[in-house]
């Protein structure tokens, strides 16, 4: 089984990546592509059937995948996707297997990149591991004993979609890539001269990647864009510790590629949203594994089924 080639997916609502590897943190190989929303799940779908055809025909035991948006695990059914139309109800595990001629196993892209954390990144040491990823949207996943916890069908831990306030505000809402973006359009409109206006330089999507650069330069638009979206993580994270009680949360997705301010800010923020038998609340730390949580983390989805499967015979 050690030596088996799997192949491990990503599926999200701006990238697709498609790994190989023997289920550890080694890739043997990597491709990676940017999401046309225009496309839809079809064009999705050529890109990993050429992909596998061009690459890997004949080559794979299994397939392991991280889909951005709540799954059937168990019969490989997509539920939804919040980014990209036409995936509701797709039984992608069913599609992909008559392609690729192997067994495909599916969850969540959040349960997937904890499972990578948890096994081989920042939560390696700990047994109950709570990944919260910081994108597109914001998801969560909570792996227990190296296995990710399920709920009932079909979701869980779907933290960013916590309820901020009784009008429907959710953290995801609140903190995502996409509402950060929209924070510093926003602060832009209001001042058409700051930093982050001539970081943006007329961009309409993606502002978010200038954030960093402009809290470097101590830019106080970008200081209260920080502070506000810190501390509403925090604030959505406490619900999470209240209910779970984790050893450790990580930090994933490309907000949090922000750094040790971003984990810092969480982290301070935190302590004072959590009941004081709780203190000083869990430790907090960035994902080790950073844009390969999930494609980690789907071979070792992929490998677990498998060696299950193997024990279960």
């Amino acid at each position: 089984m050690n030596q088996a080639t799997l192949l491990g997916i990503e599926i999200g609502g701006t990238k697709l990546q498609i790994v190989s590897g023997n289920g550890d943190d080694n890739l043997l190989s990597c491709h990676r592509f940017v999401v046309q929303r225009a496309s839809g799940a079809a064009g999705i779908q050529l890109q990993i059937e050429a992909t596998i055809a061009e690459h890997y025909e004949g080559q794979i035991a299994a397939i392991g995948i991280g889909f951005g948006g709540p799954v059937n695990h168990l019969t490989g059914k997509i539920a939804t996707s919040f980014h990209v139309d036409g995936w509701s109800e797709f039984p992608l595990s069913e599609w992909l297997s008559s392609i690729a001629k192997v067994p495909v196993y599916i969850d969540n892209d959040a349960n997937v990149a904890a499972l990578g954390e948890a096994t081989y990144g920042a939560g390696k040491e700990h047994s109950k591991v709570l990944y919260m990823t910081v994108g597109s949207g914001v998801g969560g996943g909570l792996v227990i004993d190296k296995a990710i916890y399920h709920g009932a069908i079909p979701g869980e831990i779907e933290i960013g979609h916590i309820q901020m306030d009784r009008s429907g505000t959710t953290l995801q809402d609140l903190c995502s890539g996409w509402a950060v973006d929209e924070k510093i359009r926003k602060s832009i409109s209001l001042d058409p001269n700051g930093l982050l206006a001539k970081l943006a330089d007329g961009k309409t999507s993606g502002e978010a990647i200038f954030l960093k650069e402009a809290l470097q330069a101590n830019d106080q638009q970008a200081i209260n864009i920080f502070e506000d979206t810190t501390n509403d993580l925090a604030f959505g994270l406490s619900h999470a510790v209240h209910l779970l009680h984790p050893e450790i949360i990580i930090l994933g997705g490309g907000l949090s590629l922000l750094g040790e301010q971003f984990r810092a800010g969480i982290q301070s923020k935190l302590q004072g949203y959590l009941m004081r038998a709780f203190l000083p609340g869990p430790e907090i730390r960035l994902a080790q594994l950073k844009e390969m949580a999930v494609p980690v983390g789907s071979l070792v989805l992929a490998r677990q089924h498998i060696l299950n499967t193997l024990n279960n015979k």
